[in-house]
């Protein structure tokens, strides 16, 4: 899969700053792609207390949940541990393993942010950008915001706020459990993208695309411990 050089990835954290703002102004909403087919989940695992990354995409079949196709890369991250800009110790990783992807994806679903970062640039924005995919950030916490009361029942949705603007919601994907995050990324909608993730939930707090990465990337890290 081919991707964007929008800028280098050997900065320091200022130049990082610098450059989310600048990003965030191509960022476009607009409605997901009718008839979706192909879903990615993207995720990173990290070797304790390393740089060492293990990095990739899990692709599903939007209408059985089925794994259709994965790439996973190992690699060293270079740039270091900074809330906010954790795209820049990522993003890198996440690309080598795009590039080894062999189906292509209608969206990618990441885990993390979108627009519900400080500076409006989490990684589901950026590497959307980046990618020049339609792409939907579904977090475990909550990075920037507050919402209030949320529904018992699958499907609730509270407003994200930060500084006075919704960049999200809280969903409840299932009963009694924590909600997940949702934010859109490069060329989403919010509606539509927890219509998507909803669809995509099998019984689990955690929708398919970013539970099956989650997995994957788990199980690659495991598998590269010496015995």
């Amino acid at each position: 899969m081919k991707h964007r050089e929008l800028h280098s990835w050997d900065v320091s954290a200022s130049e990082a700053v610098e450059i989310q703002k600048s990003l965030r102004a191509m960022l476009r909403v607009e409605p997901l792609p009718a008839n979706v087919r192909y879903v990615a989940g993207a995720d990173i695992s990290f070797e304790r207390f390393s740089d060492v990354v293990h990095a990739g995409f899990v692709v599903l079949d939007a209408l059985t949940r089925a794994v259709v196709a994965k790439s996973i890369v190992t690699s060293e991250a270079r740039f270091p541990y900074v809330p906010g800009l954790l795209t820049f110790r990522e993003g890198p990783s996440l690309i080598e393993a795009w590039e080894k992807l062999d189906v292509e994806p209608d969206v990618v679903v990441f885990d993390g942010h979108g627009i519900a970062h400080p500076r409006r640039l989490g990684i589901a924005a950026h590497m959307g950008l980046v990618l020049d995919k339609p792409s939907i950030g579904c977090g475990k916490t909550i990075l920037a915001g507050r919402h209030g009361e949320l529904g018992e029942e699958p499907g609730s949705v509270a407003p994200l706020v930060h500084r006075g603007e919704t960049v999200g919601v809280a969903l409840r994907t299932k009963r009694r459990v924590a909600p997940v995050y949702v934010s859109i990324g490069h060329r989403a909608e919010l509606d539509g993208a927890v219509a998507l993730l909803m669809g995509m939930t099998a019984g689990y707090r955690l929708p398919e695309p970013t539970r099956q990465a989650h997995l994957a990337m788990n199980a690659a890290r495991v598998a590269a411990r010496p015995a």
